[in-house]
């Protein structure tokens, strides 16, 4: 994937990046703005200013910030999960005991440590999301079930047949067009948020994170 694109998959590093971290809470300290996550369809996007309406059915204007990047994501398989592997997993407590994967991102190895960690999620009530490497991958009649480890710890989760699975693709300003999908982190503004990274849907691929 990387082939001759690689200044627009920077671009995307970059996005998918910051998606993957937790939000931070607010120290006054420290000043730094209250992390949240957009997620929804674009209405119509003008300059700095991105309409969205978002999947709660609120329409809001985000503002892009000054050197904003975009990123889109490309459909990945589960059977593409390999040990040594970094990967982002959203995931829900299962009844049977352990996590039940909602999506899966497979990060370039360039970004290989990015935001490593679980912590929670607002895909989902009580959703968590664990960025850290597969120790591995074991194919059963009912999907997948990789054992990852991060910061000394270690964690199982299986990955349903059906799940979504993707990796990050470049995008263009082009791809912001009005119904396409996007997930937005964003700093909360007294103005509405503002947005140093959007990922976008593109090619019937949507961001499930």
């Amino acid at each position: 994937m990387i082939k001759t694109i690689l200044p627009a998959l920077l671009l995307g590093l970059t996005a998918i990046a910051s998606a993957a971290l937790p939000a931070a809470p607010v120290h006054a300290e420290d000043q730094k703005a209250e992390q949240i996550h957009v997620r929804g369809s674009i209405v119509t996007y003008s300059g700095s200013t991105l309409k969205v309406k978002t999947r709660e059915g609120e329409t809001v204007d985000v503002t892009l910030a000054d050197g904003w990047k975009l990123a889109s994501v490309a459909n990945a398989a589960v059977t593409d999960i390999k040990p040594g592997d970094f990967v982002g997993i959203a995931s829900l407590p299962s009844a049977g005991g352990g996590d039940g994967a909602l999506e899966v991102l497979i990060f370039p190895p360039a970004m290989k440590g990015a935001g490593e960690g679980s912590y929670g999620w607002a895909l989902k009530p009580d959703s968590s999301m664990t960025n850290a490497t597969v120790a591995d991958a074991v194919k059963g009649v009912d999907g997948r079930t990789v054992t990852v480890s991060y910061r000394g710890k270690e964690k199982k989760i299986a990955i349903p047949d059906g799940t979504p699975v993707v990796t990050i693709a470049p995008a263009t300003k082009d791809d912001l067009v009005p119904g396409a999908v996007v997930f937005i982190p964003a700093e909360k503004a007294a103005s509405g948020p503002l947005a140093h990274q959007v990922l976008v849907g593109k090619n019937g691929v949507v961001p499930p994170m």
